[in-house]
This record gives C-alpha cells, structure tokens and sequence, in this order.
C-alpha cells in the first residue's frame, strides 16, 4: 500500500545538510519526520488526496536552525513590555539611555524598579566621540531620584545602576567587591555605578523579581518569536541556583519547571538543551555536586526531544570588552590581564578551582560548556578538559568551550582529536570589532572568533547568537562568518577566518546538534529525522553574502507541522 505523504514542499533548493551536502529539489514528509528528499517527479509519487503541497518556486528549505547558545529566558523576561530596550539602534547615546530612563520613570510608580538591557559603549555617540569612556550613575539619577534603576549592556556582564540602586544594596565606597566581580569607582573612590561579573549580583540579587507565571509567559513569547526566524532547536546554557541572582531570577532553577509546563501544556514549540547552573560567579567548587544533584532531584518527566538537561555551566572568565577575560597580554587601556571569576583569593587558587569544577562536572558524568573568552582562561580550560578525561575516562563526554574567543590553533586541535567543541559568536564579533582595536590592539582583534580555523580543526563547530547579547538573528551569523564585516564601519576583520557557506550553515544545523547528542535524529533533513525546517523567500546560496540579512523567513514547520507562516 502506498504510503503518502502529509506534506510535500517542492519545486525548491532543498538543503539537506546531510554528509555529502546534498541540494534536492523537494522534500516529503510524514508523522512529523523527513520521508523522503529528491527530484521533483519521484517525490511528486507521495502527494496523495490529503497531501498539503507547497510550491517553493525556486526558494531554499533548510533544517529548523539549531541556536545553539541562547538564552531563552533572559531574552524574553529582558524584551519588551518586561524591560526597556537599550540596544542599538533603539539606543546610540547616553543621552537616549537618559531619555528612555526619563520616560519610564513617568510611567512607573515611585520606588518600583527600571529595568533595562542592551547598551553597548561601542555605540554610544558621547564614547565613540571620545568624550566619555562609559556611562555614570549621575547620568540616569537626575531623572530618576525616586526609582531604583538596574541597566545591564548587551553582554549581560556588566551593569549600569543609579545611586537609588546602590544605596539599597548598601554599596559604597567601603564595599568589597565580592570574587569574580568588579566595582568601578572614581577618582574618590567612590561607585560610579558600573558592576561587572560577580558584583553585578549585589543589586541584581534585590531587584525584585517577576512572577512566575510572567516569567513562563516570557519564555513563551520568547519561542514563538524564535520560530518566526527559522528557529526550531537551543541551547539554553545555565539555568540553577548560579542563575538567582540574574535578570530578576531569570536564570533561576524554576525556569526549568516553566519549560516543563510549557512541553506539558503543548506550547514549546522548540526542542531545548539545557545547561544547569549550579554555581554563581566566586562561588566554591565544594558546592557543586551537591547542586547538581539537587537539581537533577527536581527535574520532572518530559520528552527528551523537547527538553533534555544535558550539562553543566561554569563560569570561567568575563568578556573582552570589558577586559575582564583572562588574557596572557595586558589590555591596552587598562594594562589589565583580567581575571577568572572563580572562587580563590589568588591567581593560582583561582587555576585550581576551576580545574576542579571541570573534574567534578567530567566524574558526574555530564557535559561541560565552559564560559571562556581570554586566551590564558581557554589554555587552563582546555588542559582541565583534558586533565579530567586522563583521570577518568569517557568516551563520549563532549564537553565545549564557550565563546573561545582567543583560542589558538593547537587548543581547537586538542578539543577536535578529543571530540569536544567551541561554540563561537559571529554576531558579536560584527558588533564589537571596532571597539576590540582599541581593547587588545587590531592584530589580536582580527583573530578574535577564529570561525575558519575552529571548522578546519576537527572539533565541534558551532556558532551562536548568544542572546540576549545579540539579537537571535542567525542570517547574521552566517553573514558574519562569511565576509568578517564590522556592523558599525563596514570594514573587514580578519579576513583569512571567513568560511562559506556549508560551513556557516553546519554550524546553525548539524553541527549544533552534535554538541546536544542529537544528531541522529534531527540537525539534517534525511529520511527518518524530525520534520523541523525552514522556508526562506530566496536561496541563500544565490544571495551576495552581503546582503544575506535580506532574507526573510516564510515558512517554518516544527514535527511537521506550521508553528510559523509569513502572512
């Protein structure tokens, strides 16, 4: 008995993303998997009486897009109508920052709080003009004296908090800023209102925070706007006990029972990975298992292919532009190296710690994506990784460094002879190219996200949007890695580390589900995988990579049915 399809897409360029690239011309598909790909005439053979056939005249299909480092839950509760949008172009200036803070402040009861995401220096007019360096708390507490304010830049690791804030949390000029973290402070040693990494959370940790019932809407609304991009599949890293204190709880353990909720009641129309974030920033090591374990004990009974709690989120290093990453040579502005935000009252203390959050996360028998980005962070990673396999091996642990900014050809060749991976950032590297120049000098900034030598290595490449750093725009990405272009002043960074684009597109589908262990069952479109795929108006392959971003999503199908059409 023939057995028809329920849903033929044809007439297209069909990317399979399977081993051998192959580009079909329609794609057929049955109870939510991928029956069949090929020519037009011998897929056409499945179309029967209750068959929905679509004519693609031409247009791309691609695998559901797989964001593979995407913070789901901060990037909804931190969207709009849950906090006010400080990114560019919503923001160019201090003086906008100033206004958006005025306007909210006229609309929100005294003593409640503001809060807001997105700023970047790299776009702020008064900085690019050389006449500020950063944002000052004196800037926002003229037209806001009766509202705590609790702003966080686009990076997530550094905030900008009014002095209603600080006296709240009872920082001044004698605080101590906790491990890991940072208190900026004038000439009088006074705050100036900026916290970055571990010090952030002595304000964050007593805003208020939403609901829970808000906080799962966020996540809801974050998913459906997720599908209207193409995206069907994320890494949520680091949700847990590490996370209470972020984005107003955001990154709490409970955010997991929401996405349990939301696979119970049928709306998560995303399949999610999730990293557990059992420890904070300084926090000891002697507290992970233990959180870990605790964690695990909590977690409900889902479907895996919906949402599966895989790994382990630690913290190594901040971030480059705030020269808080672990760097071998000193940062120009500051002649800095920055540091681990681990816990430890010294360098090495610090290098020992995190080799043993590492050993404990490889014993426990779980993956670790470890948030790295300086050159020296990534070193002592990579040999903790391996350390930690030579005292107990496993065959299959695939651990990861995150971001790897600054990582050299012999630790991605280590990470690759390994089976472990680097999941890169290209968004971010557009956006901040201009400002890193001026941060670790243009040679070292070229190199910054080595894309082509990371695909060249043999280890797990995959690339990421890293939201809500950047917006979850993966046609960016792609673009990103395919010219190397600087968003603010068009020029190229690095070009030697451009890749084309299977490269860029492995790095969105199949190589993004290696890193969660699903690449047997979704990541390519080949019979018997899931039906998660994407429509796009055009073919990316027949499009100036310039001009990518030009693209628009008009179908995508999620088990194989419509969780997103363009009207």
């Amino acid at each position: 008995m023939m057995e028809f399809a329920d849903t033929v897409l044809r007439g297209g360029r069909v990317y399979t993303l399977d081993e051998g690239f192959t580009v079909a011309q329609a794609i057929a598909l049955r109870d939510g998997a991928v029956l069949a790909t090929g020519g037009d005439d011998e897929v056409s053979d499945l179309i029967g009486p209750g068959t929905r056939v679509v004519e693609l005249a031409g247009r791309a299909v691609l695998p559901g897009i797989d964001d593979s480092h995407l913070h789901g839950a901060a990037w909804g509760i931190g969207s709009p109508p849950y906090s006010l949008d400080l990114s560019y172009p919503a923001v160019r200036s201090i003086a906008e920052i100033v206004e958006t803070v005025r306007g909210a402040a006229g609309t929100t009861t005294p003593g409640d709080w503001i809060v807001g995401q997105g700023w970047d220096v790299g776009y702020l007019r008064e900085c690019l003009d050389g006449e500020r360096a950063i944002p000052h708390r004196s800037d926002i507490d003229g037209v806001s004296p009766d509202h705590p304010v609790c702003l966080t830049d686009f990076s997530g690791h550094m905030v900008l908090v009014n002095s209603a804030a600080l006296r709240l949390a009872g920082v001044d000029r004698d605080t101590v800023a906790p491990a890991g973290g940072v208190i900026d402070r004038d000439e009088s040693g006074e705050p100036t209102g900026i916290l970055r990494e571990g010090a952030q959370d002595l304000v964050q940790s007593i805003i208020p925070r939403p609901d829970y019932e808000t906080r799962k809407r966020a996540i809801a609304d974050a998913v459906r706007r997720l599908n209207a991009l193409g995206i069907t599949a994320y890494t949520e890293p680091g949700l847990g006990p590490g996370g209470e204190g972020v984005l107003g709880g955001a990154l709490g353990g409970d955010a997991i029972r929401a996405y349990e909720e939301l696979v119970a009641s049928g709306e998560l129309t995303a399949r999610v990975s999730v990293l557990m974030l059992p420890l904070a920033m300084g926090e000891t090591a002697d507290r992970l298992e233990t959180r870990v374990r605790e964690q695990q004990a909590g977690l409900g009974e889902t479907d895996p292919r919906l949402l599966n709690v895989i790994g382990v989120k630690l913290f190594a290093d901040g971030v480059p532009p705030n020269e808080t990453a672990y760097m071998y040579e000193p940062y120009g502005p500051s002649q800095g190296h920055g540091a681990l935000c681990v816990h430890g009252a010294s360098e090495p203390l610090q290098e020992a710690e995190l080799r043993r959050a590492i050993d404990a996360v490889h014993r426990l028998g779980l993956q670790a994506g470890v948030h790295v980005t300086g050159d020296h962070g990534i070193d002592i990673t990579v040999d903790a990784f391996v350390e930690a396999n030579e005292r107990h091996p496993r065959d299959d642990a695939r651990h990861y460094v995150i971001h790897g900014d600054f990582i050299s050809d012999e630790r991605l060749a280590q990470l690759g002879e390994r089976g472990y991976g680097v999941n890169m950032n290209p968004g971010i590297k557009a956006q901040i190219t201009d400002l890193m120049d001026s941060v670790v000098g243009e040679e070292l900034s070229a190199r910054q996200w080595p894309t082509r030598s990371a695909a060249e290595s043999g280890a797990t490449f995959c690339a990421s949007s890293d939201a809500p750093v950047t917006a979850p725009d993966w046609l960016a990405g792609v673009a990103g890695m395919m010219t190397r272009r600087s968003k603010a002043t068009g020029r190229v960074s690095g070009p030697e580390q451009r890749v084309g684009l299977e490269t860029a597109l492995r790095a969105y589908t199949t190589n993004a589900a290696r890193q969660s262990f699903a690449e047997r069952w979704r990541g390519s479109l080949e019979p018997g995988k899931v039906a998660d795929l994407v429509v796009l108006d055009g073919d990316p392959a027949s499009v100036d990579p310039e001009r990518l971003t030009e693209l628009r999503v008009d179908l995508t199908l999620f088990g194989g049915a419509p969780v997103y059409e363009r009207g």
